[in-house]
């Protein structure tokens, strides 16, 4: 009976993990499909998410957000938030958004969890107006 109890009590932990975005995640470049940051996702007291650049793993051409047409502007890559107001609907986490410190550009943000993969989706709009990056879990 102990036994099945414990395995109960670690799979309920597994799942109710499964759906979470805290944690440090590695970005992965569209283009040359190397790692090139490591964001952390986290939960503010209001039941909000957010997410900044706590490591940098490729020097960018720029270290300052420059780019940025908010409170961001001029600031450093490291430590930028870049997601910012994401709500837990179901599975998904949405409502926020997410900006690209190369470009400047915010866009609103969807984010899924399929095991030690997050499917960051950030689009103009309509969810189909994006695109999707898949960012992997960091132990």
């Amino acid at each position: 009976m102990r036994k099945l109890l414990f395995t109960l009590a670690f799979s309920l932990a597994s799942i109710l993990s499964f759906a979470q975005i805290e944690g440090k995640w590695k970005t992965i470049d569209d283009e040359t499909k190397q790692a090139k940051s490591i964001v952390e996702i986290y939960k503010k007291t209001d039941g909000t998410y957010y997410g900044k650049v706590s490591q940098l793993l490729i020097k960018p051409a720029d270290p300052n957000c420059t780019n940025c047409k908010d409170d961001r502007k001029g600031k450093p890559i490291l430590g930028l938030e870049i997601i910012r107001g994401l709500k837990k609907e179901g599975d998904e986490f949405t409502g926020g958004t997410i900006t690209d410190p190369k470009t400047g550009k915010t866009y609103k943000c969807t984010i899924t969890r399929s095991g030690d993969q997050l499917n960051v989706r950030g689009y103009i709009g309509l969810s189909l107006l994006g695109r999707t990056q898949t960012w992997q879990k960091v132990n």
